[in-house]
């Protein structure tokens, strides 16, 4: 990777990482319902489980992913029903922070393994690999790729779990809250439409 490139890199990285999507939605849920505390390990799932997605789908599965139609297309509408499953469960919710809801924070190793049915993070990870990553120097760019994720997409999970937690100060009633999930769960669905658009 040259200094002429790197820009370019981190510009890719801000853009995706900060923009609405399936991750950046239900962190925002998580702590709005759940606080910022409870959602740590979710956060930190995604945070480290994309950058690590992109460190294998760069060095072992770019390839395969490109040429096999039939693995992205079950990958794409696997997640897509996936998600959708998810924005139902934040929408029907009275509050998923409640006891009576019986949902709690995602776990890490749940968030971890969501970037891998995440139709939007395939297609991140798919671009930033073919884009970036060099077969003249497939180890040291990987890293450099990874790494570059991995510290932009701390900050950015930390910020849309605050958000969420921010938010929550006006989240005071039911009503509020109900309103809440559902514009997240829409969220979650626009981004579904956007990705299996494509």
């Amino acid at each position: 990777m040259t200094v002429d490139t790197f820009p370019a890199l981190v510009a890719l990285a801000l853009a995706t990482l900060f923009t609405p999507g399936p991750n950046n939605a239900m962190l925002a849920a998580s702590g709005a319902n759940f606080g910022f505390r409870r959602t740590t390990a979710h956060l930190l799932g995604v945070a480290t489980g994309f950058p690590l997605m992109l460190l294998i789908v760069g060095l072992l599965l770019g390839g395969l992913f490109q040429t096999s139609a039939l693995l992205r297309e079950t990958l794409r509408w696997g997640g897509a029903l996936l998600l959708l499953w998810i924005a139902w469960k934040i929408a029907t919710s009275g509050g998923i922070g409640s006891k009576s809801s019986g949902i709690h924070p995602m776990s890490y190793l749940q968030a971890v393994g969501f970037q891998w049915i995440n139709p939007k993070a395939w297609s991140m990870a798919v671009a930033a690999t073919s884009q970036f990553i060099l077969p003249t120097a497939p180890v040291t760019t990987a890293a450099v790729v990874t790494v570059t994720f991995l510290t932009l997409g701390l900050f950015s999970a930390a910020t849309w779990t605050y958000a969420g937690q921010a938010i929550a100060r006006w989240l005071t009633t039911a009503k509020r809250l109900k309103v809440f999930n559902l514009i997240m769960a829409g969220l979650i669905v626009l981004s579904i439409v956007s990705l299996v658009r494509h």
